[in-house]
Formats: C-alpha cells, structure tokens, sequence
C-alpha cells in the first residue's frame, strides 16, 4: 500500500499536507456555518434575528405591534426590488452585524443605518401606497401628495412598530422564543464540566 501512494505521490510529496490543510480548513468553515445557524438566514423568519440576542427589544417590540400579523423583520428592513439585491444587503448587513457581535462590540443603544432607513421608507411605500397616494381625505390638495411623498414616514410614525426602544436594556424581561441550541451535545459537557 505504502508503494502504491508513493507512486501516485510526486517525489517531494506535498500533497497530502495541503489534503488535510483544505480538509481541516473546509471543515472548520461547515462547522462555523452550523455554529452560526447561518443558514437560518436564508430564511424570512423573524426569529432569525434573534440568534445572537443583541436585538432581543427590537423582536419583543415587534411581537407585540399591529405589524406582527402582516410583516416580518425582512418585510420592513430589506430591499424587495429584485431577488439579488435582497440576498445581497441580507448579506452585507448580516455579516456586519455577525462581526459585531463577535467582536463582543455591540453598542448599548442600537440605531438604524442611513442606507437601512432608505430601505425602510421604500417598504413603508411599498406596502402602504395607498395611504400615501389615494387617501381622500388628506390628498384632495396636489401639493399635500408631494410633501407626504418627499418626507420620510418615520418622521410621523417613529415609533412604529418598535416603539421607543433603542437601548438593549430597554426591555430586560421580554418574552423571547427559546432558541434550540447548536452546540453539539458532546461539546456542551466538556465546557459544563469545565464551569464546575
């Protein structure tokens, strides 16, 4: 056998380190990626948002606004103009905020970005036209459509759906989904072990 591997090796035989280097390095980047439950990202679920618990206020406020039967958190905070150009912000902002948070370098009080809040106006447009364009009552003057349409809708509605909650300590006993846990059991003993 050794014969055999010998001769499909050339004669310096630096194959089989580099084989085991990308084993290990492809095996570390899946294990990550269930560690992370990165693929949960994928999905619209809102309680995706809470895998790392840095927006545990922003999920409680929302599970208990008027929003919660009609919208989830990608309904509001990601662009819906092309598949592509959802993927890729979910992308961009999820790997912001994963950096972030392993980097234990969550800021205390947490406040949407200028290209987040672009993306939320167009949602609140989107879902909401007609309010803003056909309301009889409001839009009977040509010029009240333009204003409305040139303002941002948080202006008026800012604490919409989220309420007034900025700060991580804002709700400390907010009822959250438990989340299933993706520590692999075996792991889980030795750092419980360790603990005692």
């Amino acid at each position: 056998m050794r014969e055999f591997i010998k001769k499909l090796l050339p004669p310096n035989g630096w194959q089989v380190p580099v084989v085991i280097l990308l084993g290990i390095i492809i095996g570390l980047g899946l294990y990550i990626f269930r560690i992370s439950n990165a693929s949960s990202y994928l999905s619209d679920n809102s309680e995706t948002c809470i895998n790392c618990h840095v927006m545990n206020p922003q999920y409680a406020t929302w599970v208990h606004s008027s929003h919660r039967e009609v919208a989830n958190c990608n309904d509001c905070h990601v662009p819906h103009n092309n598949v592509l150009n959802k993927y890729y912000f979910k992308a961009k902002d999820g790997l912001r905020h994963a950096t972030i948070f392993t980097m234990r370098d969550e800021p205390q009080v947490i406040f949407i970005k200028e290209e987040g809040k672009e993306v939320v106006q167009q949602n609140c447009i989107r879902c909401h036209e007609k309010l803003v364009t056909d309301n009889a009552g409001i839009a009977r003057f040509e010029t009240s459509k333009h204003f409305r349409m040139e303002r941002s809708c948080v202006e008026c509605h800012r604490e919409t759906p989220h309420g007034r909650v900025n700060s991580l300590a804002a709700v400390p006993n907010a009822q959250i989904p438990k989340l299933e846990t993706v520590v692999p059991g075996w792991l889980d003993k030795i750092m419980n072990k360790s603990k005692k």
